[in-house]
Formats: structure tokens, C-alpha cells, sequence
């Protein structure tokens, strides 16, 4: 990519198959309070594809506006301050946050402090402001130069299943015995039975495809592995939460239907298996419910303190990304021909559930 331009990654919204890099002029001139960065890397996970699959009902579209029928999909990633209007905001900043799969990206920013600023776009005022922030990597106490790339990956995910797992305990396991988390080999998966297993008041029961069964076994984060088609199997008989990271209303009725009014609680995640979405209306048992985690961040930031919260939350999270150290191996793509292909993987499930794909349409 020539220095000059802007290369962004669009798919249509009603096929994400279908991609396209758009090419635009690297506009340097900023208005007052506007900022410019340099995407330097963004992780590209399952979870990017949920978005996708949410895009219209949680306005992840929205993020950052395009027409025609074409999207851009957030990610988590780390971006270099190369201008900026701000008086709080210096040329040379490092900072984690949501961006676009681009080279460069233009914000207006406000409300900033010590721990980082947001995007106060017009087109961003309805979005939580999880999803506007902007961190500061001098603030995060458990910031790591060398482990920038896990923290894209992981750090996000981890905190929706910190979440969770904290809004299960918070309501007191809906009195269940056993935890049944599907799509069990994604991270953010691997990131509740961790979270779990550290409390240790329920059993984490994950539910993977056949290939993945051996990887989901050597993690030593679950009680017990089932394939998808073993779901007749589980212990029924055992009061039971379902956290659904994949989406696929198969799956979901299987476990309504073998559970039934032993099944607690039904909460929804993400979409890995975005293929098989379907409907999942009429189910006995519990209605699934969508976990919106801004909104539980904001109810705990309030009871707990902010200061408590996010001291909780890092400590968790440092000691989740150190037990990554175990599993995960880190893969880097460059440019755009490269992050295109790596989309397509992950949208085709054809990632190993060892890797997590970190790319960039920066130059190197």
C-alpha cells in the first residue's frame, strides 16, 4: 500500500463472502479536536464474524457507516497517533480500541482523561461507550509491549466472559449445578470456562465439534468435553445454564429439548456457527436472552467502583493471557491480498482453534 492512500476491508451486508478493498487519499488535514491514526494491527476472530451476523440488530454497521451495501466490520486493535488537533491528545500515543480493518482511520475526539478518549461522532452518540473508547497504552497496568498481539485477541473477549461469568454469580447460578458453554474451542469460550474454573462454583461443560475435542480435553479449563452430537448424553438430570457462543438454532433447540425445565438459564453470545442461524422460538424451558455486557459493566463499574472493577477485571485477565501462553500461537498477515484471505478463513471456519490470526493493511 502506497503511504498515500487508505486500504480498508468492506463486505456486503447481505453476503460476507463478497469483499472488496476500497481505496481512498490519506486526508491528513484535521479539523479542531479530530484525530488521525495508524492501524497498526487488529485481531480477526469468529467474534468479528458475530458482529457481522449482528450487525443490523445491535448496529454494529453503524460503527463506522459506508453505502451501497457495503460494511465494515469492527476489531480490536492497536493504533500510533500520527496527528492530531486535540490538546490532550499527542502525536506518538499508542492506544487499544474498536477500528475498521484499515490502514488509517479519523476520529473526532472528546472526553478525554488519563485512561483514554472517545469517538464523539455524531454517528457514534448511540453506541455504549465501551464502544467508542479509546485506551491509552501508558494507562493499562498490565500493558506489555510483547504481548500487544494477545491482547487484540484476547482482552475483549475476555471481558464479555468475565462478564458473564460475574452475571451468573450475581444471580446466583439461576441455581444451576453445571455450566454448558457451546462453540467450545473459540477463545471467548475458553476465556468463561477459565473464568469458571477460577471460582469454581459450577461445572464447565463444553460442547465442540469432533476435531476439536482433543484441543478442547488438553486445555484443562473444562470439566467435561461433548460433541455436538452427544448433547442426548448430558446429565439432563442436573440443573444447567447455557452460555451460546455459536449460535446455530440446532444446537440451541438440542439443549432446550434434552434439558427442558432443568435448563436455568439460556444466554446468547455470539454466532460462530453463523450458517446455522435459524429461529429459536418456542423452545421449552427458558427464553435464550442476549447478553448485552456494556450494560452489566456499567451496573458492576456502579456497585463495585470503577477503581475495584477494572483492578478485579485486569488482575483476571493478566493471569487468563498468562494461561494462554500454553495454547495460543499468534499469526501475523500483511497486506491486502493477505488480511482477504485470512477474512475468508475465518468466515469459512477453516482456522485452527490453536491460532489467532492478527493482521494488518499497513505496510510492515
Amino acid at each position: 500500500m502506497e503511504d498515500h492512500l487508505v486500504s480498508t476491508l468492506e463486505v456486503r451486508k447481505d453476503d460476507w463472502a463478497d469483499t472488496r478493498i476500497k481505496r481512498t487519499p490519506l486526508d491528513t488535514h484535521l479539523k479542531e479536536n479530530e484525530v488521525l491514526f495508524k492501524v497498526n494491527r487488529i485481531a480477526l476472530t469468529s467474534n468479528n464474524i458475530s458482529y457481522a451476523s449482528a450487525g443490523d440488530a445491535l448496529a454494529y454497521w453503524e460503527f463506522f457507516p459506508t453505502s451501497d451495501g457495503w460494511g465494515r466490520i469492527p476489531g480490536m486493535g492497536w493504533a500510533e497517533v500520527i496527528g492530531s488537533k486535540h490538546t490532550e491528545i499527542t502525536v506518538g500515543e499508542r492506544v487499544w480500541g474498536f477500528f475498521p480493518y484499515t490502514s488509517h482511520h479519523k476520529i473526532l475526539a472528546g472526553r478525554s482523561n488519563s485512561i483514554g478518549f472517545k469517538d464523539v461522532s455524531k454517528h457514534r452518540n448511540n453506541h455504549a461507550s465501551v464502544y467508542v473508547q479509546f485506551d491509552r497504552a501508558s494507562s493499562f497496568s498490565a500493558y506489555d509491549p510483547s504481548r500487544e498481539d494477545q491482547d487484540i485477541l484476547l482482552r475483549g473477549l475476555y471481558t464479555t466472559s468475565w462478564l458473564v461469568e460475574d452475571f451468573l454469580d450475581t444471580n446466583d447460578l439461576f441455581g444451576a449445578q453445571d455450566c454448558l458453554i457451546t462453540s467450545a474451542s473459540s477463545k471467548t469460550s475458553i476465556a468463561l470456562a477459565h473464568a469458571i474454573k477460577k471460582r469454581d462454583k459450577l461445572k464447565s461443560i463444553g460442547i465442540t465439534s469432533p476435531r476439536n475435542m482433543d484441543f478442547c480435553k488438553n486445555l484443562g479449563c473444562y470439566d467435561q468435553i461433548f460433541t455436538y452430537d452427544q448433547i442426548h448424553k448430558l446429565k439432563a438430570s442436573r440443573v444447567a445454564v447455557m452460555v451460546d457462543m455459536a449460535g446455530s438454532a440446532e444446537v440451541i433447540s438440542a439443549v432446550h429439548q434434552h434439558y427442558k425445565e432443568n435448563l436455568a438459564y439460556s444466554c446468547l453470545i455470539g454466532s460462530t456457527h453463523h450458517d446455522k442461524v435459524g429461529s429459536v422460538k418456542g423452545l421449552p424451558g427458558p427464553r435464550p436472552i442476549f447478553f448485552f455486557a456494556p450494560l452489566h459493566m456499567q451496573q458492576r463499574s456502579q456497585q463495585l467502583g470503577a477503581e475495584l472493577y477494572s483492578a478485579m477485571l485486569v488482575s483476571d485477565y493478566a493471569q487468563f493471557r498468562q494461561f494462554c501462553d500454553s495454547w495460543l500461537t499468534i499469526n501475523r498477515s500483511y497486506g491486502e491480498q493477505a488480511v482477504t484471505d485470512i477474512y475468508q478463513q475465518v468466515l469459512a471456519g477453516n482456522v485452527e482453534a490453536n491460532l489467532g490470526q492478527v493482521v494488518s493493511l499497513c505496510s510492515i
